[in-house]
């Protein structure tokens, strides 16, 4: 399989170490030997027709050396000259996400969708704004569209919705389904400190950003969540479509409340039919422990589906770490051979 990669960034790295360590594993399994032609940032890339040797790019990565400073290097190359080379036929789109445009996201996935080019991502951006159309786009064209990693990374939410709840109708979704704003929570009830406090060992940690707002507004949570009702229930939920509050109001003695009464508080992301239409909502929500997503605790992520036909149907893991999400898209690279 010959592959381009957009994005290079810390899920995009992780990739390419997984690909060297799972090279002999991959084609023993599943009979499958992944090419990597392409790796491009915003301001140009390195190509190699025949394929990148990973190991001098795994060279750079471990030793910190500016990617630009590869001998095979060259400025400016971008989504057009994969186009014109037609050399590849699956793309991994794995840009910064923008939740307002979708770009630069979106253009290199309906440029590579137009242009019969697979396509894998991990980017919600131009998922959670345009995926009926992107859809559409792949299934006129004979191609895939995988966006498993866009709503949990290593979690298989999606998948999971996808193929092991086939033939039946999802009646409600609800998830936790950001790391960040989980581990806050786990460590304000576990450990007895307030908000500031735990969103700033997140941050020291490294799993929350250095600017936070969309992981604490509730606003990532409520890309995930509209994402899953568009792709498994036929919705077209947009953000102002949700009520959506964050997690900056909850106080200590909100979490040592709900502690006395055996309780946990969560930030939930929830979609649900009523009068034959998909509405949701994003808040914090006191759960008790008969509650499928109570033992979701720190970066560990859960979703919890109701069904008509297959009853109710819990997923929980796939914890917010570069590796995790890299190993998401790995595994869609995989199902893209009908594995």
């Amino acid at each position: 399989m010959d592959i381009g990669l957009i994005g290079f960034g810390g899920v995009g790295q992780a990739l390419i170490k997984l690909l060297i360590d799972k090279e002999s594993y991959l084609l023993q399994q599943y009979n499958l030997k992944i090419n990597v032609k392409y790796i491009i940032k915003s301001n140009g890339g390195i190509y190699n027709a025949s394929g990148i040797n990973l190991s001098e790019i795994l060279k750079v990565i471990d030793e910190n050396i500016n990617i630009t400073c590869h001998n095979e290097w060259k400025d400016n190359l971008n989504i057009n000259d994969i186009i014109d080379n037609n050399d590849i036929d699956t793309l991994v789109e794995l840009t910064s996400t923008n939740i307002e445009t979708g770009e630069p996201g979106l253009t290199h996935i309906r440029k590579s969708l137009e242009n019969n080019i697979n396509v894998v991502t991990g980017n919600k951006g131009p998922i959670l704004l345009d995926y009926k159309k992107l859809k559409v786009l792949a299934d006129n064209n004979n191609v895939e569209l995988k966006v498993g990693c866009t709503t949990g990374g290593a979690l298989p939410s999606i998948n999971g919705g996808i193929y092991d709840i086939a033939g039946s109708k999802i009646q409600s979704i609800e998830g936790v389904l950001n790391g960040t704003t989980n581990y806050i929570l786990s460590k304000m009830a576990n450990d007895n400190v307030d908000y500031k406090e735990a969103l700033l060992e997140a941050q020291k940690v490294g799993i929350a950003e250095s600017d936070p707002s969309l992981d604490v507004l509730g606003y990532d949570t409520a890309s995930k969540i509209i994402i899953l009702s568009n792709v498994l229930m036929n919705s077209d939920l947009k953000l102002e479509d949700l009520k959506i509050n964050g997690i900056e109001e909850v106080r200590l003695d909100n979490i040592e409340k709900a502690k006395v009464r055996g309780n946990k508080i969560k930030l939930i992301g929830k979609v649900y039919k009523k009068d034959n239409l998909v509405k949701g909502y994003v808040t914090p929500i006191e759960i008790d422990e008969n509650h499928p997503l109570y033992c979701v605790d720190y970066k560990n992520k859960g979703i919890y589906y109701k069904t008509d036909t297959l009853g109710d149907i819990s997923i929980i893991g796939g914890a917010s770490v570069t590796m995790n999400a890299a190993a998401s898209i790995l595994r869609d690279i995989i199902l893209l051979r009908g594995v």
